[in-house]
């Protein structure tokens, strides 16, 4: 607390003694930089991609791998399954608690992940649907797979152009602290023999 204390009135201090200048343009933390969406723009799409993802689950959940492997198929589509299932149930999840709070860049990447996860273990279950079951179901899940395309670009540029921001929001803090601490240890002015 100190340090900032010092920081500010060294700055105040400068700010008195230095020429005024030109007002700078400032955003506000409700403003979003040029590129990034909003909040309250991405927050939809992150609840429809939780509503995709549970109807992606239901549809999972109409697949019996079990039948499959006793035609010949291998026991992995049956750990596949489990594990689309779960992703596909924690995406739902993620993809909802995000919505909350879109800026979370860390809970964004693992939905992100998740995503494509999911999406490559759908593509090998479709391949054993049309296989094993039945080419109208492989259809219909592949189409029901898709459908999640656009949300899922979208959301890749969000984050993209979240983290841009946050490290342009570092890179800014730290230039200010450097600041800071050169001001802070520069020796002060010596006092005007004139009266």
């Amino acid at each position: 607390r100190a340090l900032v204390f010092l920081c500010a009135a060294a700055w105040c201090g400068q700010a008195q003694q230095a020429p005024a200048a030109a007002p700078t343009p400032q955003t506000t933390p409700a403003e979003a930089p040029a590129g990034l969406e909003t909040d309250w723009e991405m927050a939809p799409v992150l609840e429809e991609m939780s509503a995709h993802a549970g109807r992606l689950l239901s549809e999972l959940n109409r697949v019996d791998v079990r039948a499959w492997v006793n035609r010949g198929a291998s026991e992995t589509y049956v750990q596949q399954l489990d594990s689309a299932k779960q992703q596909a149930k924690a995406l739902t999840d993620g993809a909802k608690a995000l919505a909350r709070n879109p800026e979370k860049l860390s809970a964004g990447l693992v939905v992100l992940f998740r995503i494509q996860g999911l999406e490559a273990m759908v593509g090998s279950l479709v391949e054993g649907l049309r296989h094993y079951q039945n080419a109208d179901e492989a259809q219909r899940l592949a189409s029901l797979s898709a459908e999640n395309g656009a949300n899922r670009d979208r959301f890749q540029h969000y984050l993209v152009n979240l983290a841009a921001d946050q490290e342009q929001r570092s890179q800014v803090m730290d230039q200010e602290a450097q600041r800071c601490r050169n001001l802070l240890a520069a020796p002060a002015p010596r006092p005007s023999g004139k009266k």
